[in-house]
């Protein structure tokens, strides 16, 4: 079946070169914006483009503010900041998510728990969240859930949307709201997905995005902070750029701030990215559909998006029946150039995170033992 399996990836490639898991595509403006950006010497920080590509995201997903940052890592950061996560306070996440998510979370001197994921949607469990915080919460007289076990006030939530895959956001953000935490989107992965017709991201108070050269529209490497808040777009912006106090020429600072913000060049290439989002999107799913029907005939199970979603399928996964069936695919794969890949080890795998309280991981376990990354760069045709 894995050998099938190459000739169908081959076949739908078009080559018998090496396949990559998902290569950036450059059909658009991306020349000439980046050209016009050296033109001007504007290459930095500051530059029309920045702005325009703000603006383009801030229209494609329908939230009002969007403030570009040098990654993504960068923009989760900041809206952790943002959202009162501070020394000593907990952040829920899952454990299947990639590392970064939990880096940003210790950057603020705050700690992971860590929550377990479902089949459904590959994302963060309602279940799981609200067995933990039934069993280990309370919420105390000054208004906020605490941890009974770790005294430490438990700030945020994080969902992030695992492949493009969107979490079940509705349930989420109700359990948040009843235990008085913010919620934070980890919409790193999807650009161009959907949940009940509203752009992820749009659901928490404020959210982080992803434009690294693996993604579905890339800056190189770039993120952006989404939020509908104003007063938050406005503190998002100032301690992205320093803190620094708007003057014709003296350096003034008013507080501790981040050399965050994205270069104008990198949002040129960003700006034309999202000419081509449309096309991107429309042959994403037409891959996946493909592999779903492929899948079908050869017994090999390809994840669908959940209801109530429209995923943007930034990489479609196979469910192997258990772990010597997933290292057999990826090493026929592998050995054959067509570049598979198992998903991330989960956080409480890691060394650094093991330590962290954390729920059953029964699911989160059972699909870093079967599930697998196949190529999905999107196919444009003239």
């Amino acid at each position: 079946m894995f050998d099938n399996f190459v000739n169908f990836a081959r076949d739908l490639y078009s080559t018998k070169d090496f396949i990559p898991l998902h290569a950036p595509q450059f059909h658009g403006n991306e020349k000439e914006y980046v050209l016009n950006t050296i033109n001007s010497t504007f290459v930095s920080s500051v530059g029309e483009f920045v702005d325009k590509f703000e603006n383009s995201v801030s229209e494609y997903t329908g939230i009002k503010y969007a403030i570009a940052t040098v990654n993504g890592t960068a923009a989760l950061h900041l809206a952790l900041k943002l959202s009162g996560v501070e020394k000593n306070t907990e952040v829920l996440t899952q454990s299947l998510t990639f590392i970064a998510t939990c880096n940003a979370i210790r950057y603020c001197d705050a700690f992971p728990v860590l929550v377990d994921v479902e089949r459904s949607t590959l994302g963060l469990s309602p279940e799981s969240l609200l067995e933990f915080l039934e069993e280990h919460s309370e919420l105390r007289d000054d208004g906020f859930s605490w941890n009974k076990s770790t005294n430490r006030r438990i700030v945020a939530c994080i969902p992030m949307h695992t492949f493009g895959f969107p979490a079940k956001l509705s349930e989420i953000s109700q359990i948040c709201s009843r235990f008085n935490i913010e919620l934070i989107e980890d919409a790193a992965e999807s650009m161009g997905s959907f949940y009940k017709e509203k752009h992820t991201g749009s659901f928490g108070k404020i959210s982080a995005m992803s434009f690294n050269g693996n993604k579905i529209v890339t800056t190189g490497g770039g993120g952006m902070i989404l939020t509908n808040d104003e007063e938050l777009a406005i503190k998002a912006k100032h301690i992205s750029t320093t803190a620094k106090i708007p003057n014709t020429f003296a350096f003034e600072h008013d507080q501790i701030g981040y050399n965050y913000r994205l270069p104008n060049l990198n949002a040129a290439l960003g700006l034309a990215q999202m000419d081509s989002l449309p096309s991107y999107l429309e042959s994403k799913r037409l891959i996946a559909k493909k592999y779903q029907d492929w899948g079908k005939s050869n017994n090999l199970v390809f994840f669908e998006e959940p209801i109530n979603t429209c995923s943007n399928y930034w990489l479609n996964v196979a469910v192997t029946e258990n772990k010597e069936t997933r290292d057999l695919f990826l090493q026929i794969t592998n050995n054959s150039n067509v570049m598979t890949r198992p998903v991330w080890t989960p956080m409480h795998k890691l060394l650094m995170y093991k330590h962290c309280q954390r729920t059953n991981m029964k699911t989160t376990e059972w699909l870093y033992k079967r599930a697998v990354n196949v190529p999905s760069s999107p196919i444009l045709t003239n």
